[in-house]
């Protein structure tokens, strides 16, 4: 028995007390140890970090700005951050990224100050104008794609070079900078193209090449059979009948069946106009 404040005799019950403080114990010893655990690893993380600690190159983040940020992969690394590690670390040329062309180059020589070369600006070219035009052997009703119609036989084309007309390269462009024609061929959009490589990728015909964008005069057929075989399935290719050499006076060169502009050979005077007219299958175009 205890008096309280008034005089009055109050009962206590010990058994009561000691519930209570263990019920309060059941509750603070957790938050202790959790507390202390919480303490414990916050040291252990912050020695951690001292020891462990990685200088990142400044310069990175800035690379990382300069570049165009599509991660489009053509650089061949996993995105513009991985590529900007590669420049800084010098495992990549300062000209590694297609798609920025020279202001990005410069911009980033500007960062690492170091000079670098004009580069010529680079783009995709579609070496085939068949499509429609050109015969089928079959028809094809399979997967609408280039890769797939092409694991059956070559392709549904009777010639073996074709394009097959599906839009593989299209699809895998990453800028827009594609689209097919009524022909069901390939064209290139020059202000869109970056020369990323992809659509080269895409194309099971290996018809799709880069080139710098000043070689405007070239001969849109890849087909090396005889021109009596080609006469046979398709219009509008390369029947290897050398007029073009002797218009062009030797800047366009005929090998393996197949004609091609020699740029090394060409000159302010050459004929280029004259050999576009003279091609009797109009197989040579100007962009």
């Amino acid at each position: 028995m205890i008096a309280d404040e008034f005089g009055d005799k109050i009962r206590v019950n010990p058994r009561a007390i000691c519930e209570n403080l263990r019920s309060e114990m059941d509750i603070l010893i957790p938050i202790l140890t959790m507390s202390s655990l919480g303490l414990l690893f916050g040291l252990g993380l912050s020695i951690a970090s001292k020891v462990f600690h990685i200088e990142i190159d400044p310069r990175i983040e800035r690379v990382v700005h300069a570049l165009p940020g599509a991660n489009c992969g053509a650089c061949g690394f996993a995105g513009c951050a991985v590529l900007a590690e590669k420049i800084i670390s010098g495992e990549a040329k300062i000209t590694s990224c297609a798609p920025g062309g020279q202001e990005t180059y410069n911009r980033i020589a500007e960062i690492l100050g170091v000079e670098v070369e004009l580069k010529v600006k680079q783009i995709a070219r579609v070496r085939c104008d068949g499509g429609k035009r050109a015969k089928d052997k079959f028809e094809y009703f399979g997967v609408r794609s280039c890769a797939a119609a092409n694991l059956y036989s070559n392709g549904q084309k009777s010639c073996r070079y074709a394009c097959l007309g599906f839009g593989d390269c299209v699809k895998a462009c990453p800028f827009d900078a594609m689209y097919l024609n009524e022909n069901n061929i390939p064209v290139v959009i020059p202000q869109k193209c970056t020369a990323c490589g992809k659509c080269v990728i895409a194309c099971p015909k290996d018809i799709i090449v880069l080139e710098d964008i000043t070689h405007n005069v070239y001969v849109k057929c890849c087909s090396k059979d005889k021109g009596s075989v080609v006469k046979e399935v398709c219009p509008v290719g390369c029947i290897s009948c050398r007029i073009c050499e002797k218009v062009s006076k030797g800047v366009f060169v005929v090998e393996e069946n197949l004609s091609h502009a020699d740029y090394s050979k060409a000159t302010k005077d050459t004929p280029w106009q004259e050999s576009i007219d003279k091609c009797p299958t109009h197989c040579i175009v100007k962009e």
